[in-house]
């Protein structure tokens, strides 16, 4: 397996706040990783960091070679949710996942209904995303961090809104990824969302330690 993200020595402040505190990870190709943390303790700005998103105080990511903030603003191939999915609420989901899908151009029509069809939804409904529920909401920003088949794949609390068969749909459709060779960096305040993952990191007051191998 090859390496496709090393965070290095990362610490990251806001103003004398720091939030994160020299944050090393190494994430190999066709794996599932979890980081299990409260709120406020840092996983979405190592994310953030990780996306290209905000630049670390100190330290340096490499993803698939590339020196983040130096040789590329942004990853490559990436497929991300951070924080709350915000979508055009007056749009079905085929509409919204659609417009997003013009922006880069490297998709088709058909690959955005199956994106859509992955995560249990239906492209065909005339729905708005304005009166999804929460879960529904959630699935759908799974299907836009993978539409465009992304070699890696960063989701925040993908697990949020979704009831028992909801958790379990994501559980499978993400080791499904991780079986095409897709690397899978997921955050949760709870520990039982990490069971399909393969190495599971604890982050506390911006550290980062291990909590299983």
């Amino acid at each position: 397996m090859s390496e496709i993200v090393k965070v290095e020595n990362v610490t990251k402040y806001f103003k004398q706040e720091k939030v994160l505190d020299d944050v090393n990870m190494n994430l190999e190709t066709g794996h599932i990783y979890g980081i299990v943390g409260k709120n406020g303790a840092g996983k979405t700005v190592l994310f953030k960091i990780i996306a290209g998103f905000i630049k670390p105080s100190s330290g340096k990511v490499t993803v698939a070679g590339k020196i983040i903030g130096v040789d590329r603003d942004f990853p490559d191939s990436l497929g991300l949710i951070i924080e709350t999915p915000g979508f055009l609420s007056q749009y079905n989901a085929y509409q919204n996942l659609l417009y997003l899908a013009n922006i880069n151009n490297k998709i088709s029509k058909e690959d955005v209904k199956e994106s859509i069809r992955m995560v249990g939804l239906d492209p065909g409904s005339n729905k708005k995303v304005g009166k999804f529920s929460l879960g529904m909401r959630q699935r759908l920003g799974i299907a836009q961090a993978i539409m465009e088949n992304p070699n890696l794949i960063i989701l925040d609390e993908p697990m949020n809104g979704l009831d028992k068969k909801g958790i379990e749909d994501v559980k499978e459709l993400l080791l499904k990824l991780k079986g095409d060779g897709k690397t899978i960096l997921m955050a949760s305040h709870y520990a039982e969302d990490m069971e399909i993952c393969d190495e599971v990191f604890q982050m506390e007051d911006g550290k980062l330690g291990d909590m299983k191998k």
